[in-house]
């Protein structure tokens, strides 16, 4: 149990955080701070899972209203949270920090696809941080229970 009383911690990052001070992308030196800011929390005695969106690459919204199909605009969209979450991942093992990332897309060669007793066994065992991508956030629900930030 952490300081705070909570266990377990879900985090949604905008896509949008990652560019910094850019017009899109991913800025590095605003990856590694909130890096940083993300192994302080996790130093609490957190576990955290990350959802973080890929606005700052691609919306499919967008793409879909500029007349797009929506289902591929839709998958365009969730390459972007997995660049992001690759991003993050980086930053935070740079710092030590074990990270695992999953996505509903299958990826095995740059992620492990979803499957939820495998990611509490993760959490559970190494105290590893998550990066989890789907397009519903609510799909993160058995990360944290019944109550909005933990268990």
């Amino acid at each position: 149990m952490s300081a705070h009383g909570y266990r377990r911690i879900l985090l949604k990052l905008s896509g949008e955080v990652l560019m910094g001070d850019q017009a899109y992308g991913i800025d590095p030196v605003t990856v590694a701070r909130v890096a940083e800011e993300v192994k302080s929390a996790q130093d609490t005695g957190l576990q955290l899972c990350l959802v973080i969106g890929g606005g700052n690459i691609f919306r499919g919204i967008s793409g879909a209203a500029k007349g797009m199909d929506r289902a591929q605009a839709d998958y365009m969209g969730m390459l972007a949270t997995v660049m992001n979450a690759l991003a993050m991942q980086n930053a935070l093992e740079q710092l030590g920090v074990p990270t695992r990332v999953q996505s509903a897309i299958e990826m095995d060669k740059v992620c492990e696809p979803v499957i939820r007793r495998r990611a509490e066994r993760h959490l559970e065992k190494d105290q590893k941080i998550f990066c989890i991508f789907w397009t519903r956030l609510f799909s993160c629900g058995w990360l944290y229970g019944s109550r909005k930030l933990g268990n």
